[in-house]
């Protein structure tokens, strides 16, 4: 074997020795563990947040109560004396008021429901009953006019008629002004019901006045009307609220007597219908001028059940603190001399006085709905 290749072989065996060595595993040390570094934090601070500034309160100059008033007269008139009105609380209460008079019943109703804490509102019965049940509005007074905190309905014939019942009427042609009149319609509409009586043809005259014209001229059988209750030759009413609560009234006590029917004329003005001294307040006053002998052409058949008179309301969230204060402080005003000038006005509502009322005293009304099928105009 020659030297090359001895060589040659032994660089090639310490060559495959060295690979093999490099590739051999290393010697592993156990893993050194280390902690995260503890760093002291602070709880983070929050961001201010933006809040809104308390509501003004109601009453306050900010946030005036709204008081509502229907347009069932000329809305100057209206503005002037709730301004009146609204005055006087202002100085019994402290308490800031704004007179509003919406466009139509409805609208009152409407605007009761939508802002249900701050308004309080002058409406009728039938206004009532329709916002008690649509949002909640409470009752808190009637109107009492002259003595009365309620009114009625009459039902007129001929004088010389045959009719004597009210049971007489079936089939009989009924004259009324408008359905959404409470003592026109409504109220009659109900007792008919309640009594199983059906009138024959209906007539929708147009109003108290053209319906009273209808009966004396014969065009229907038989009309219903608003009834007020007559004065004696001394001023008085025939009979006071008190009497007919007790019973004490009785059918002949809501006609003029018999005797003094004779004699009815209109006054030398032709402003006021007397008999012998004895005022009507009836409808058929209304058409004294046209018809001077109504009295002694058409008679009262019947007088319909008590209805409740107009209310003073508030809303379903009215605060019961704030109300009270009003409520003590209209109480006052309406023994004032400046309640002539407002609501007491016989321009205005003619609002002789209040009494409390409770809801339940509308019941007959809310009765009186739901027998014609009622809603309030849109």
């Amino acid at each position: 074997m020659n030297k090359r290749f001895i060589f040659v072989l032994l660089t090639l065996i310490i060559a495959a020795s060295m690979m093999l060595s490099a590739c051999a595993p290393a010697a592993t040390e156990a893993p050194v563990v280390t902690e995260a570094p503890v760093v002291a934090t602070e709880a983070p601070t929050e961001v201010p947040t933006a809040t809104e500034p308390p509501a003004p309160a109601i009453g306050s100059a900010d946030h005036p109560i709204k008081v509502l008033f229907v347009p069932s007269v000329d809305a100057n008139i209206i503005v002037t004396g709730g301004e009146v009105m609204a005055a006087a609380l202002n100085e019994a209460t402290g308490l800031t008021f704004e007179v509003t008079v919406p466009t139509s019943y409805a609208a009152t109703i409407e605007e009761m429901c939508a802002s249900p804490a701050d308004t309080m509102a002058f409406i009728p019965g039938l206004g009532y009953a329709l916002a008690s049940q649509l949002c909640g509005v409470d009752v808190a007074f009637k109107a009492v006019r002259f003595g009365y905190p309620v009114y009625w309905a009459e039902y007129i014939v001929a004088r010389d008629s045959k009719f004597q019942t009210l049971a007489d009427l079936e089939g009989a042609t009924w004259g009324y002004g408008d359905q959404g009149s409470t003592s026109g319609y409504m109220v009659p509409a109900v007792e008919f019901a309640a009594a199983g009586i059906t009138p024959g043809e209906q007539k929708q005259t147009g109003g108290h006045n053209q319906t009273v014209t209808a009966v004396y001229n014969g065009e229907v059988d038989f009309g219903t009307v608003f009834y007020s209750v007559p004065l004696n030759p001394e001023g008085k009413p025939v009979f006071s609220y008190d009497d007919f609560v007790a019973g004490k009234v009785t059918d002949d006590m809501y006609e003029i007597p018999a005797e003094a029917i004779p004699n009815c004329a209109p006054d030398a003005e032709g402003k006021k219908l007397f008999c012998d001294g004895w005022r009507v307040l009836d409808a058929r006053a209304n058409i004294r001028t046209e018809a001077p002998d109504v009295m002694q052409k058409v008679r009262i058949l019947a007088i319909s059940q008590a209805i409740p008179n107009d209310t003073l309301s508030f809303g379903p969230e009215f605060p019961a603190d704030v109300r009270a204060q009003i409520e003590a402080a209209l109480v006052a005003f309406a023994e004032s001399e400046a309640w002539g000038s407002s609501i007491g006005s016989a321009d205005f509502y003619g609002w002789s006085g209040i009494a409390p009322a409770t809801d339940a005293e509308y019941d007959m009304v809310r009765a009186m709905v739901a027998a014609t099928g009622y809603e309030a105009p849109k």
